[in-house]
């Protein structure tokens, strides 16, 4: 069979990379192009475009760039075309996948979708479009099948791929990876300021703010393997901060605490069971524009997924050198430690155990010959 994967941002490209994988043990004959990186190329995948190409974040980013982006879509149907695949599978991303969809489904290819768009949070209005575009749609949380079982469409909850990520991982030695490192015996505070230019100007520069007010810890910041060293360094004016790229896993393991720009971090960090801080702040545009159409009571998954404030978030401008010094002492107290280890292990049986991508691949597949 042939696949055709869209996925748009490095959380993707790791769930892309697996569903992969899991897709070339189901049918030893897939043939795989796919829109996403470096893993989900790794992985088996004919890489079409890097998920750099198109790393466009808040709504003034968009506007800026749209004549490329309408480049990218005219140029991805004009791709679809031409390999004519079985089926087209769109991984989250959902500004650039639901416009490739609607046309996709009108030029009578079979749409699925791994890991819905996120209109639960906002704009719910795009379930019609959904339920008219996408033939098959597999969630990976489960507060997102409740919410489409509202609109009358039938999804399935297949569990979260970011379990077997982190089980299937090779295990680092704290020590091995302490002094290759040169990290020292102090506690590491991580910092993960996001994977987006954007992001991490706004964030990493408060982040780093905290590092003259806990000397007994060790600060990490956690590269993304979308940025250079030389992008980091910018912001980096203590001596004794470390900068440690592409293994945030690895990082995670050994850490102590971290703080955490929201979004799929923030699940991870919660399921290596680190106490975090959650942190955002974007444009003032795009804030307030986001005010507007986002009805959720929280920005991170691991409240979100909870339903309750497990863990506290720090939102633009509550986002500042007094509050996240504050926030930061309270997880590093035992009590409070205590009480976000227990919710982070409610967290993870809620999210269905292991096996998500091997579900959706078999899905997918078997659906392909039914």
């Amino acid at each position: 069979m042939k696949y055709y994967i869209l996925a748009g941002e490095a959380s993707g490209d790791l769930h892309g990379a697996n569903l992969i994988k899991a897709l070339k043990i189901v049918d030893t004959n897939a043939n795989i192009k796919c829109w996403g990186g470096d893993l989900m190329q790794d992985a088996g995948g004919e890489l079409v475009k890097h998920y750099k190409e198109r790393a466009f974040m808040g709504f003034t980013e968009v506007l800026r760039n749209l004549k490329k982006i309408f480049k990218l879509i005219s140029f991805c149907k004009s791709d679809i075309d031409a390999f004519k695949p079985d089926v087209i599978v769109f991984i989250d991303n959902s500004g650039f996948n639901l416009r490739i969809a609607k046309w996709a489904k009108a030029s009578g290819y079979k749409t699925n979708y791994y890991i819905s768009p996120q209109v639960w949070a906002s704009r719910a209005g795009r379930v019609k479009a959904i339920k008219r575009d996408i033939d098959a749609m597999y969630v990976i949380l489960p507060f997102v099948k409740a919410f489409y079982k509202k609109y009358n469409y039938n999804v399935e909850f297949v569990g979260h791929p970011l379990i077997d990520a982190i089980a299937n991982r090779t295990q680092v030695d704290a020590n091995t990876f302490r002094k290759t490192h040169k990290l020292g015996d102090k506690p590491i505070i991580a910092l993960l300021p996001g994977s987006r230019k954007q992001e991490i100007t706004k964030m990493l520069s408060v982040m780093l703010g905290m590092v003259d007010a806990f000397p007994e810890y060790q600060f990490v910041i956690a590269g993304a393997p979308s940025q250079d060293y030389d992008f980091y360094s910018t912001f980096i004016k203590n001596a004794s901060v470390r900068f440690i790229a592409n293994k945030t896993y690895d990082l995670l393991s050994v850490s102590y605490a971290a703080l955490v720009t929201s979004g799929t971090a923030t699940l991870e960090t919660a399921l290596f069971k680190v106490p975090q801080v959650v942190c955002y702040k974007g444009s003032a545009i795009s804030y307030h524009i986001a005010k507007r159409i986002i009805t959720l009571k929280f920005i991170s998954l691991v409240n979100l997924i909870m339903d309750k404030e497990v863990v506290t978030e720090l939102i633009q401008n509550d986002f500042n050198a007094k509050r996240l010094k504050q926030e930061l002492e309270l997880i590093l107290d035992k009590k409070a430690r205590d009480i976000m280890f227990h919710n982070y292990y409610e967290l993870e049986l809620k999210l269905g155990g292991r096996g998500a991508s091997e579900k959706t691949a078999k899905l997918i597949f078997n659906a392909l010959n039914t």
